[in-house]
C-alpha cells in the first residue's frame, strides 16, 4: 500500500523505518516544522524529518493541518492509509482521507493510559503490564476503535527509558502487521472496551516531578523510575544558610533506617544518600545537581558536604 507516515519523535522513527522496510510505499512524510530550541535557540529538525531526510523523503511540515494547500498536496498523493505515531491531533478532514483509514499507534493497552505520557504514567503508578495498541482514528483523542494489541511485563528495573526502547520495538512491528491485515482485509476494528475505572496519562509537567517524600517507597522509587531518564523526578535541598539546590534524579532502591520524618536526608558522606518516606527510606544511586553533569551518588558526595542540607517543601 501507498503510505502518508505522521511523526515527530525518536519513538516514531522506529515504525518509520519498519515500513519503510516491508512491502509498503511510504510516499511522505508529515512533522512538525522546525523549532528553536537549547540554550542557542539553535533551529532544531524533528527526528522524524532527519531520518527522513537521510533516506529521501518528501516532508511536510505544515503549521495549519486545515491549510488548504496542504490537503491538497495530502489528497494528491492518493495514499491508501495514514500512519500516525507521536504526532497531534488530527483533524477530520486529515484523518477521513485515505479509503484504508488512518490509524495511531499507542503506547499502551487502550483504553488505559489515554494521553501523552503513557510510558511514564504506567511505571508512575506501578503497574506490572502495559503494552502497544493500534487503533483507528476518530474524533476523540486515543478513543477510535482497536485494531491490534500487543502486552508486555513492566520489570521492577525497568524505567522510563527502557520501556520506551522496548515498545518503539514492539510498536514497528505491530504497525507493519497492521499494515499488512489492513491491506488483505482480514482486521475487524473493535470499539474500546469498558470506560469505568480508567487511567490517564496527561502530559508532565514541573510539579510532576517533584518527588513525594511523604508518600511510601515504593510510591517513591516508581516515580524515580517512571520519570527516568526524561523529564527526571527532581529534589530541592536546602542549607542552613537558605541556599537551595536543585536536582535530578534517576536512580534508587530501597533502604532501611531509623523511624523520622519523611525527606529527612540521612548520609554517611561518602557513599550513601537516603531520604526518608512515609514507610522506610529511598536509597540514592545517581542524581544531577542542577548546572552539573550526572554522578552516582559516591562521586556527588566527594564535592558536596551534605551534613548541611535538608530536603525542602
Amino acid at each position: 500500500m501507498k503510505i502518508v507516515f505522521f511523526g515527530t519523535p525518536d519513538f516514531a522513527v522506529a515504525s518509520l523505518s519498519a515500513i519503510m522496510a516491508s512491502s509498503h510505499q511510504v510516499a511522505a512524510v508529515v512533522t512538525v516544522p522546525d523549532r528553536q530550541a537549547g540554550r542557542g535557540q539553535h533551529t532544531t529538525a524533528s527526528a522524524v524529518k532527519q531520518y527522513a531526510g537521510a533516506h529521501g523523503l518528501p516532508v511536510m511540515q505544515p503549521e495549519r493541518l486545515r491549510d488548504a494547500t496542504f490537503l491538497a498536496k495530502l489528497e494528491a498523493i492518493g495514499a491508501d492509509a495514514f500512519v500516525v505515531v507521536a504526532f497531534r491531533m488530527l483533524p477530520k478532514e486529515v484523518w477521513a482521507m485515505p479509503p484504508r483509514g488512518t490509524f495511531n499507534l499507542h503506547a499502551s493497552l487502550l483504553p488505559q493510559y489515554r494521553g501523552a505520557a503513557p510510558i511514564n504514567r504506567a511505571i508512575m503508578n506501578g503497574e506490572t503490564q502495559t503494552g502497544v495498541t493500534t487503533f483507528l482514528l476518530n474524533e476523540r483523542i486515543d478513543e477510535g476503535s482497536i485494531l491490534l494489541q500487543r502486552a508486555t511485563p513492566i520489570a521492577a528495573t525497568d524505567n522510563a527509558g527502557i520501556l520506551h526502547d522496548r515498545l518503539a520495538e514492539m510498536g514497528r512491528n505491530l504497525v507493519v502487521e497492521t499494515l499488512d491485515a489492513l491491506q488483505r482485509g482480514t482486521i475487524a476494528p473493535q470499539p474500546q472496551g469498558p470506560q469505568t475505572d480508567l487511567k490517564p496519562a496527561p502530559k508532565i509537567f514541573k510539579d510532576d516531578c517533584r518527588t513525594p517524600w511523604t508518600a511510601t517507597t515504593k510510591v517513591v522509587i516508581d516515580h524515580i523510575r517512571g520519570l527516568a531518564p526524561y523529564p527526571a523526578a527532581t529534589m530541592r535541598l536546602e542549607a542552613e544558610d537558605g541556599r537551595v539546590a536543585d536536582f535530578k534524579l534517576f536512580e534508587a532502591t530501597p533502604a532501611e533506617g531509623p523511624e523520622t520524618a519523611p525527606g529527612t536526608v540521612v548520609s554517611d558522606g561518602k557513599t550513601e544518600l537516603k531520604i526518608a518516606t512515609a514507610d522506610s527510606f529511598v536509597s540514592i544511586l545517581s542524581l544531577q545537581m542542577s548546572g552539573k553533569k550526572r554522578m552516582t551518588t559516591a562521586e556527588f558526595l566527594r564535592g558536596f558536604d551534605i551534613k548541611l542540607w535538608k530536603t525542602a517543601k
